[in-house]
């Protein structure tokens, strides 16, 4: 119904009257004329229809959600065997070859023209510039903050990122959470401080550079969202975009926050197998969470991200032989109800808008 109404307002329009009234001796004019207005027509239609339609997503949110869920996990675990167990003391590289990495793979799918193009409205403002500044001190910091602190302070470091995204979607966009999300919110916050407090092995510079890491964080969830639901932007598109931007900043960080002496890594053929496997991981992270993002909004990834939590101590207990205890699972089933109530909200609201 929108589509055709669309379409009757576009013929009804000044241009296509005009068009209309042409002379036939003035075919080469109105040829060219009607190009233009098959032009404006596409992007009218793409801009209004596809932008603002389902099936435009790759995938739905659920989807999206298991993706982001399932490689955010195994990363975590795979970039801890690569800092700790490979002995590859150099974040902010390992971080630069995740992005070559996704760049190398984003140039394949550009080539063979499987990589989707930017909206036809675009502007290249600076959106993007400083989505690619920020991404290279997100992932980077983030890294760092693994290198130097155990998983479950790395984990909770991330509570603080919740409230930084409320805070900052309301200044920037008036946007209010309600007041039960906010009672579920604190619920799952409180769950993963208790979960974690157990595992809360910190080096005094790695804490600081966690404390840092919490506004990049923020500001990159929310900068993805809008890019993707208010300027219509795929993901891949963006990443395509911004890589270059990302890995310029994370030459400059190299001699700020590695320590010298990469080149005589010990490259052989398992280490470097298991960092080129990190790598491949670090671009589908990056993908899933644009998707995740994209079809979502800024605090339901973090919820996903606490959720990961859990999971990820879990693992923890498991593959590094750290003890959670009675208290920290009390803290995880604590969490997990917070988040089921805030996903039971979203639903609701969903299904009232619907």
């Amino acid at each position: 119904m929108l589509f055709s109404h669309k379409i009757f307002e576009f013929l009804t329009s000044k241009e296509v009257r005009k068009v209309l009234k042409r002379k036939d001796s003035d075919a080469a004019e109105t040829g060219k004329a009607l190009e233009e207005l098959r032009a404006s027509l596409y992007n009218e239609l793409y801009s209004s229809e596809a932008a603002n339609s389902p099936r435009h997503r790759i995938c739905g949110p659920a989807a999206a959600l298991t993706f982001n869920f399932v490689v955010a996990v195994g990363i975590i675990f795979m970039n801890k065997l690569v800092l700790k167990n490979v002995g590859f003391q150099f974040p902010i590289f390992l971080t630069f070859i995740h992005y070559s990495v996704s760049w190398l793979l984003m140039a394949v799918l550009n080539a063979l023209s499987i990589l989707p193009a930017p909206p036809p409205k675009s502007t290249y403002s600076s959106g993007l510039f400083t989505l690619g500044f920020v991404m290279s001190l997100t992932t980077g910091l983030a890294n760092v903050s693994l290198k130097y602190n155990s998983i479950g302070f790395y984990q909770m470091s991330k509570i603080a990122v919740t409230p930084s995204i409320v805070l900052a979607e309301f200044i920037l966009y008036k946007k209010k959470v309600s007041f039960p999300k906010v009672v579920a919110l604190t619920m799952v916050s409180i769950g993963v401080a208790v979960a974690t407090v157990t595992d809360l092995q910190f080096h005094p510079f790695g804490a600081c550079v966690a404390l840092t890491w919490i506004i990049p964080s923020a500001v990159n969830k929310i900068l993805w969202c809008s890019l993707q639901q208010r300027e219509n932007w795929p993901a891949l598109a963006v990443m395509w975009k911004t890589t270059p931007i990302t890995l310029f900043f994370l030459v400059i960080s190299i001699p700020w926050l590695d320590p010298p002496g990469v080149f005589s890594f010990n490259w052989n053929f398992i280490n470097t197998s298991a960092i080129l496997v990190s790598a491949v991981l670090g671009f589908l992270l990056q993908w899933s969470g644009a998707l995740a993002l994209g079809a979502t909004s800024a605090i339901t990834h973090v919820v996903l991200g606490q959720f990961k939590t859990c999971v990820v101590l879990l693992g923890n207990y498991h593959l590094f032989g750290s003890n959670p205890g009675y208290t920290s699972i009390c803290g995880a089933f604590a969490a997990i109800a917070g988040m089921y109530i805030y996903t039971y909200l979203n639903l609701k609201q969903q299904s009232a808008k619907a």
